[in-house]
């Protein structure tokens, strides 16, 4: 980097991780402080702290009476891949990729499970799958918000009421941010670590009705390890869904969610937490829309993510280089930016086109974000005179 002037100021938190992402405004260590730590999770204190955290996330996800919310393990990860292991088998299945974690249930659908009515409907980085190519007869297994591309899908208008099939819905980036469409799905998944900023190794998988009958009617070919089984007797383990966890949950954890929860209701829940996530949002894209260097990943603004905002190197210059030189260039402007101390863990996800990834969800104050524009200029300005001096 070349001597270039530097911005006046700095973010107040230069956290713009897209996981962990940054904890809520004003969090201390001290908001722990109540933790049943020491005591177990199956203690009085330890079920009533678990089913609180149930019950805060439907009251705050506006989730319906007859849908169950299990914490489970390994996070979003793990949330889905119960999903996957004990649904999948009954109908043919539609699989929706156009990032890494739909790639991800790609693999296992195909690799792993090895089901043979396995469809798959890929879409490059930036852009996504013909939604209208969907066979809703089919389970249909796809990413509300791709994290690693920056691209979600607008709405769930594609999914049709009276789909045979079940939706499955890796929501981890969009939950607490975006306008999930209970009715038109069946299984829904998050973790802790994003939105709302909680600590990792702990996933939520929400159930329909239409998903409970099928857990209770189909059996899997393939044996399920203990941490997928959610039935018993043909029925379902409904403790599960109370808050009696299937493996051992980090009460310090749970105590940072109930944190967390608390902080969204105090700013208006759902609607105050999508409010702030839509704010840092048109911060970057009013200034990308200014800005010839830097564009968005997704090419179409309807499907641009409020939340994990991935950007791309503009330049007519820098994209006149050899692919390996652009992604130098990116990663030069990530690694400024954190050398600087104004943000942390911005390079683009690894299998991602390089580029910059900005966490835009609610945890992050709108003011840092305006805060860090500057220093994208004086990052991009910086590469850019060491271009012409290497030259």
């Amino acid at each position: 980097m070349t001597n270039i002037a530097l911005p006046a100021a700095k973010p107040a938190n230069p956290n713009f991780s897209s996981g962990p992402c940054a904890k809520r405004p004003g969090w201390t260590l001290e908001a722990l402080s109540d933790a049943p730590l020491g005591r177990s999770h199956r203690a009085k204190v330890g079920k009533a702290k678990l089913k609180l955290a149930i019950d805060l996330t439907r009251e705050i996800l506006e989730i319906p009476a007859d849908y169950r919310i299990g914490i489970v393990p390994a996070s979003d990860t793990g949330a889905v891949e119960m999903a996957l292991w004990s649904l999948l088998g009954a109908r043919p299945v539609d699989m929706l990729a156009w990032e890494s974690f739909g790639e991800g249930w790609v693999t296992d659908v195909v690799k792993q499970l090895k089901l043979k009515d396995a469809r798959v409907l890929k879409a490059p980085y930036g852009d996504l799958p013909d939604l209208n190519e969907v066979n809703f007869d089919h389970d249909v297994v796809f990413t509300w918000n791709g994290t690693t591309s920056g691209v979600r899908v607008p709405n769930a208008d594609f999914i049709p009421a009276d789909r045979k099939g079940l939706t499955i819905c890796d929501a981890t980036s969009a939950a607490f941010a975006q306008d999930l469409d209970w009715a038109k799905l069946d299984v829904v998944t998050f973790s802790w670590q994003k939105v709302l900023g909680g600590e990792a190794a702990h996933g939520m998988l929400i159930l329909s009705p239409r998903a409970v009958e099928r857990l209770e009617s189909y059996v899997p070919a393939w044996p399920l390890p203990k941490i997928f089984r959610m039935t018993k007797g043909g029925k379902l383990i409904e403790g599960i869904f109370e808050g009696e966890t299937i493996n051992t949950p980090s009460m310090l954890c749970v105590e940072d969610y109930l944190d967390a929860l608390n902080w969204a209701k105090r700013i208006g829940g759902l609607k105050g937490l999508r409010a702030r996530s839509d704010a840092n949002f048109k911060v970057l894209a009013d200034y990308v829309a200014k800005t010839p260097w830097i564009d968005f990943l997704a090419k179409d603004a309807a499907t641009r993510s409020n939340t994990s905002v991935c950007l791309v190197v503009a330049d007519a210059e820098v994209k006149a280089l050899a692919a390996d030189a652009q992604a130098a260039f990116a990663k030069s402007l990530a690694s400024a930016l954190e050398k600087a101390g104004v943000a942390y863990d911005v390079g683009a996800y690894r299998d991602a086109p390089a580029g910059l990834r900005i966490w835009a969800g609610a945890t992050v104050e709108t003011s840092d974000l305006e805060a860090l524009l500057p220093w994208l200029d004086w990052a991009f300005a910086s590469a850019k005179a060491g271009l012409k001096q290497a030259a």
